[in-house]
This record gives C-alpha cells, structure tokens and sequence, in this order.
C-alpha cells in the first residue's frame, strides 16, 4: 500500500478499497463508499474556507482515516485489529444484517473510537481546545452519513422511505448513533486523551475500543420493534453485495 500523505490519498485508497469489495462481494464496501463520499466533502470544505485551519483539517483527516485503512488491510492479512473494528469485520459475514447495519457497525468503530484518538494525536503540543469549533465542523460533516445512508437505501428499496415516514423508528435510530458518536462521545473521548501522558494511551485505548466493542449489540440486537423492520426490509433486498455498492455509490 502507498503512503497516505494527503486526503487525495485517502480518496484513492478508498476507491481501491471499494473496487475490491465490489470484486469480491464483500458488505464491507457499504462504509467504504459512503466514507469516501465524506471524504470527498471534507476536501471540498476545506478548499472552500469552511473550517478555521484548512491543513489542520487535512491531517486530521488523513490521520483518521489511516486508522480505518490500516485496519482494513490488516484484517485482510488476517493480522490484529482493534476489537471495534473485529467485530465490524466480523459481522460483515452476517447475512441476516442489513446495509444499514453494517454501515453503522463502521461508524460505530471509527468515530467512536478512532476519532477521537485521532483527534488527540494531532493536538499533540498544542490545547485541543484549539481544535473544538473545527471538531464540530467536521461532525457536521459525518453527521451528513444520516442522509446519505437515507437516500442510498432508499435507491436499493424503493418502499424504505415511505416506511421511514410510518415509523421513526429506524430513522431515529440511525440519527441517534451518529449523532451521539462523532459529537459527544468522540470529542469527550479526544479532550480525555490529549489530557494523558502518550506513556498512557496504549491502556486507556483499550478501555476504551472494549467499550466500543460491547456497544456493537445495540446494533446487532437493537430490539424487537426494529428487528422486525429490519426483517422486512431484508426480506425485500434485491440483488447482489456488489449492486448494493454501486447504488450506495451513486
């Protein structure tokens, strides 16, 4: 694999990451395309002005998204991987979850845990304080996975949005989780971080990627009442892993 330097890099990486999981039919490729779609956003916000320091920005980025990447091609080199992304990888073998399911395990892993390592590490030297209005610019911005999530589904089964309309449930499920994982948990995670010794954080991520890990079961087992839509909704999915990528893709 080349050197991630840059957030056009990463973008790259993606794509050879979702031209993979296209070839093999691999469910990974759900988060991987909507990943790159935020990626892609992140570096047009950038260019734009949207964000207080434009290279900062871009080596959070980079950083973050190293960590999914490398845990990506470890685990397809059977090597060790924190246990967050384990479970995500893992799962991706099961048949009964939906896409939504599966893209929520990726979130789940990377903003949870990942973010806010990430977060810390670039802060390195400097308060991360400094960071925060930035922070929160950038969860806009993976917040915006809700609406992407959303309409691709809603391209893969045409009936998905009238039953968002009928039950938010779902909806709200999916709101909730990105919500509450890139805005609040990833940032009080990041400040916690930049406040130990870097002796430290080896011990302190464990704890916490065991947190994050268990927490996978809210999406897996979310409940009766969503179990049973997401049952219908699988039942009606239609096509290959690779036809659901390409939809996601557009």
């Amino acid at each position: 694999m080349k050197p991630i330097t840059t957030i056009d890099d990463v973008i790259a990486i993606l794509e050879e990451i979702i031209e993979e999981c296209l070839a093999t039919e691999n469910t990974l490729g759900y988060f991987a395309v909507l990943y790159q779609k935020v990626t892609i956003k992140v570096k047009e916000e950038i260019a734009a002005g949207f964000f207080d320091e434009g290279p900062r920005m871009e080596k959070l980025d980079v950083v973050f998204a190293k960590r999914y990447i490398d845990a990506y091609f470890a685990w397809t080199k059977k090597q060790g991987v924190t246990k967050s992304w384990e479970v995500a990888f893992t799962e991706a073998q099961n048949s009964n979850l939906i896409v939504v399911q599966h893209l929520l395990l990726g979130m789940n892993a990377h903003i949870n845990l990942d973010l806010g390592i990430a977060a810390a590490e670039i802060s390195e030297g400097n308060p991360i304080d400094n960071l925060e209005n930035d922070f929160k610019r950038i969860n806009d911005i993976l917040a915006s996975l809700v609406n992407e999530v959303q309409q691709g589904l809603s391209s893969i089964w045409p009936f998905l949005r009238k039953l968002l309309r009928l039950s938010g449930k779902v909806d709200n499920y999916i709101v909730d989780w990105s919500m509450e994982l890139a805005r609040k948990g990833a940032w009080r995670f990041a400040v916690q971080m930049a406040g130990l010794q870097s002796n430290d954080w080896p011990e302190e991520t464990n704890v916490r990627d065991r947190k994050v890990a268990a927490k996978t079961k809210i999406i897996t087992q979310p409940g009766k009442w969503i179990l049973l839509l997401f049952w219908i909704i699988r039942m009606s999915e239609r096509g290959t892993v690779a036809d659901k990528i390409k939809k996601l893709r557009r």
